[in-house]
């Protein structure tokens, strides 16, 4: 099972079963670090291609950077997209969340259904988020977002997949910090990803 939205990850797993509700319950009262999960409509495949990921992407690091949060790893695919970021220090609450996250999902629906002709039509779906609060589960989710194309098929090594940031941060970062996050093991984080992403990028 996997987290539920707004739980604080500790890493033992233990999720009470009532933690999924049909649409997720949002617990956004406090700043911090958050990784957040977007899934499209019944995991439809409207961002299929480079354009319409690269078009996602840039997206996602704008708004995040509009609104103040700061982005520390970011994976995007055709049907979902995962990001852990912190909320802005300047806020004493992190629900600038919901609303950054409607400025792109409306943004980028609009310009998706314009290409397809479907106006009007439902893209995005809810969001799931996990406000991180110990030191090995955010290591470990850093190093989970980073692999994720890896952990879904689609390339060898993640830095090979240029929707992610897997290759910007072993760009930026020292090697001895490279090897520390990706030793963190990511096999048995509990964190939603039910999707399969089209093959096309």
């Amino acid at each position: 099972m996997a987290e539920g939205p707004g739980q604080q990850a500790d890493g033992t797993g233990a999720i009470p079963s009532d933690s999924w509700p049909h649409a997720p319950v949002h617990r956004l009262s406090e700043n911090g670090t958050y990784l957040v999960t977007v899934g499209t409509y019944l995991k439809q495949h409207h961002f299929r291609g480079a354009k319409r990921l690269g078009v996602l992407c840039r997206g996602l690091l704008k708004v995040t950077s509009d609104f103040g949060w700061h982005l520390e790893a970011w994976a995007v695919f055709s049907n979902h997209y995962h990001f852990v970021a912190h909320s802005p220090v300047r806020e004493e609450s992190a629900e600038s969340l919901s609303r950054m996250l409607g400025t792109l999902h409306e943004k980028t629906a609009k310009w998706i259904d314009r290409i397809d002709g479907t106006p009007g039509r439902q893209v995005w779906h809810n969001f799931r988020e996990t406000r991180l609060t110990y030191e090995k589960s955010y290591f470990a989710r850093l190093n989970y977002t980073h692999q994720n194309a890896v952990k879904h098929g689609l390339v060898r090594a993640a830095n090979l997949y240029p929707w992610c940031s897997a290759g910007w941060f072993e760009r930026t970062a020292t090697g001895p910090q490279i090897q520390t996050l990706y030793r963190f093991k990511t096999d048995t984080l509990n964190v939603y990803d039910e999707y399969k992403p089209a093959a096309e990028w």
